[in-house]
């Protein structure tokens, strides 16, 4: 069985019948939109949304740092009034 990561669930028939009724409904939690009984898209709210991409964003330059602290080449110091 597929996990679903939302406390509330919707069928895609109440997505299609009052999608702004199920957003009402949903608080600012996810929800998980069920097509025969399997998780096929997760609905989020805007605050929701950003938070994840900026958290996405924020990983990513996190391992670009990384990479570039651990390429061998000796790292040039800075201070902030040279950026």
């Amino acid at each position: 069985m597929q996990p679903i990561f939302a406390t509330q669930t919707a069928s895609i028939s109440e997505l299609k019948t009052n999608p702004s009724a199920l957003i009402k409904q949903s608080d600012g939690e996810s929800v998980a939109i069920l097509n025969h009984n399997k998780p096929v898209a997760y609905l989020v709210s805007t605050d929701m949304y950003e938070r994840m991409m900026e958290a996405m964003d924020d990983m990513a330059l996190s391992q670009t740092a990384n990479a570039r602290i651990n390429d061998g080449q000796t790292p040039v110091k800075v201070t902030l009034d040279d950026l």
